[in-house]
């Protein structure tokens, strides 16, 4: 794995922990949902509770921050932030189509979203191959899961996934 690759992994890590980080940090201060509890055609929710102005913010302000870091522009680390975060969105607003819960659990689903698009939309800056990118993909779902139920244990998260 390049450099670059690491890079873009731990970027991709932080834009999607970042709403996690933001929750533990500031309780329920600016828990704001993005979808202003509007209701799709169907009466289910946009996105549900859990996808919070908050989480966004702290994922485009951190993700640019490390970003800048490591080297990247400052526009890199709000591109991963803004796809991970869509990516996100998007896989919330199809399980609310499904009808399953908010923060409700999808394996695979969410994580390959949270991690392609992000992947795709900086693959020039990264210099990315279709199979870099896989390998991205494959280690951040493989990550997430497992990360995922030690932040759990450690009370981190309010779920195991």
């Amino acid at each position: 794995m390049s450099l670059a690759l690491i890079h873009l992994f731990v970027l991709i890590v932080l834009a999607n922990g970042a709403p996690i980080l933001a929750r533990n940090l500031l309780g329920n201060k600016a828990d704001y949902p993005i979808d202003g509890h509007l209701r799709f055609i169907d009466k289910r929710p946009l996105f549900g509770h859990s996808k919070t102005w908050r989480g966004l913010i702290a994922s485009l302000v951190l993700t640019s921050l490390l970003a800048l870091l490591l080297g990247y522009a400052l526009q890199t680390g709000l591109l991963i932030a803004l796809a991970a975060m869509g990516g996100d969105l998007l896989t919330s607003f199809i399980k609310r189509r499904l009808n399953l819960p908010s923060s409700s659990m999808a394996p695979l689903f969410d994580q390959v979203a949270e991690s392609l698009f992000p992947a795709l939309l900086v693959m020039n800056v990264f210099a990315l191959t279709p199979w870099s990118i896989s390998l991205l993909v494959l280690a951040f779902i493989l990550f997430d899961l497992l990360f995922s139920r030690l932040l759990y244990k450690i009370g981190l998260r309010r779920r195991p996934y």
